[in-house]
């Protein structure tokens, strides 16, 4: 499409042309007018016509930023130059795309979000948040069966294992599956039994009962299956394997089930997750065909998971060790604390779209991070008042966990470890050398851990590129 050419020196075409004879000798005698004038018509602009087609095209014509787009606009529509002479009254297709121009007002509408690639399942977030308290409800129905004295220490110790090894299984397992479902279902049949053993051994070096090592090891079985199915997202059927441990809790207030009911259903519950597990393995091993040039990311990348594992475990065993309560509603808080993590990725995009410059991205980050820390902290005030906990340890450590589970998601995992297992290697410290001051010192090492883990997601978050 090529524009109008100006003919003349005001960038306006002339609207006479003047045609004159040449003399002829012979008709000098004769008087006459040698000059004929042509004159173009005028052309009567329709103005109501006009503005009617403005008033049509006005959402197309107002994010122009060039008559000729809206030229194009008129092209596409059909207008062709007689057409638009006979019903507006303008000369051609520019001389019209610029009076629309000038008469609809520029508008640039913003354009329709898309979809949140980081909307979270409200569902699965609520049923996670259950699946990692349920399993608790085997020490209550176990629990005079065995000696917790004796066998507290080795269920910590194998406990703790199981922590850190499934942090780290986890990870590795989820970076594998960027490849392929099988290639995470190899990962975790390999691992989840190794990591069972490992923890089994480290807590039968403690054991001083033959129920104590029975305890460990179905301790440490059950996290491993129960690891390798949260991992590949089958929450339903791990809960559906958790139904008689359930039911059996459920039970108790108004009715003894006997020894062989108490020892019947965990082993039930044990049997039925290991046997998920190992189906829906088989069923991704066996359903999937492998990658083509598949590379193994290497171990050391999963390390400071499990030492993040290792150090949050340690946390909560000494929150544990004064206040039991805390712990569940810490436990039971970790469904919500997932849900937040991916409300605060969607928000983040959500800003940096609304974000003109590099500052008001990190003003408005910083305000996400503190919208959603804060949506996090906020219900388990009233749940540490209601179970008479002290709500200061819980709080701060609540808020350094969630503050490292978000920096890991955004792919930062030596900081958060680190942090992690120096406030948990001083508060044990503390802790030992002055029992009363337990709690004071896990409030302190918490509170320091959340303060340095804050400061560096704000640095790190406040930046455009980790949210691309």
């Amino acid at each position: 499409m090529s524009g109008p050419m100006p003919l003349d020196p005001d960038g306006r075409q002339g609207e006479t042309m003047a045609l004159r004879l040449v003399r002829a000798p012979l008709r000098k005698a004769l008087r006459w007018d040698e000059t004929m004038t042509l004159r173009r018509p005028r052309f009567e602009i329709d103005h109501a016509a006009v503005d009617e087609l403005a008033a049509e095209l006005a959402d197309r014509i107002g994010p122009a930023v060039h008559p000729y787009e809206v030229a194009a606009l008129l092209e596409s529509e059909g207008l062709t130059g007689e057409l638009i002479k006979e019903r507006y009254g303008h000369r051609n297709l520019f001389s019209l795309a610029a009076a629309l121009y000038e008469k609809v007002p520029r508008s640039f509408p913003e354009p329709e979000s898309p979809p949140d690639p980081w909307r979270p399942d409200h569902v699965r977030s609520a049923l996670r948040g259950a699946l990692f308290a349920l399993p608790g409800l085997a020490y209550v129905l176990t629990s005079p069966l065995w000696d917790a004295d004796s066998a507290l220490a080795v269920l910590v110790v194998a406990g703790l294992v199981s922590w850190a090894w499934g942090q780290a299984l986890g990870h590795r397992a989820f970076a594998r599956m960027a490849t392929g479902r099988r290639e995470a279902a190899v990962t975790l049949l390999k691992g989840a039994p190794l990591g069972a053993a490992v923890a089994t051994g480290a807590g039968v070096l403690l054991s001083g009962s033959g129920t104590a090592m029975v305890a460990a090891t179905s301790q440490s079985m059950y996290l491993a299956a129960a690891g390798a199915l949260l991992v590949l997202g089958r929450e339903r059927l791990l809960l559906a394997s958790l139904a008689p441990l359930v039911a059996g809790a459920a039970v108790l207030p108004w009715w003894e089930p006997g020894e062989a009911l108490r020892a019947g259903l965990p082993l039930l519950a044990l049997v039925g997750a290991v046997g998920a597990a190992g189906l829906v393995l088989r069923t991704a091993l066996t359903s999937t065909p492998p990658a083509a040039d598949a590379v193994r990311p290497p171990l050391v990348r999963s390390l400071p998971y499990g030492l993040f594992g290792l150090a949050a475990g340690t946390l909560v065993l000494l929150l544990g060790r004064e206040e039991p309560w805390a712990v569940i509603v810490l436990t039971v808080s970790m469904g919500l604390a997932e849900w937040l993590l991916y409300r605060f990725r969607g928000l983040s995009v959500t800003a940096l779209r609304a974000s003109a410059t590099p500052a008001g991205f990190r003003l408005r980050s910083a305000g996400v991070l503190v919208l959603c820390l804060g949506g996090y902290l906020l219900p388990l005030l009233p749940l540490a008042l209601l179970t008479d906990s002290p709500p200061v340890p819980l709080l701060l450590l609540a808020a350094a966990l969630w503050i490292a589970l978000l920096l890991q998601a955004f792919g930062v995992a030596w900081p958060p470890a680190v942090l992690s297992l120096a406030a948990a290697a001083v508060a044990g410290s503390l802790t030992l050398a002055d029992p009363p001051m337990a709690l004071d010192a896990l409030s302190a090492c918490a509170g320091a851990a959340t303060l340095a883990l804050l400061l560096w997601a704000l640095r790190l978050l406040g930046r455009p590129a980790p949210h691309a």
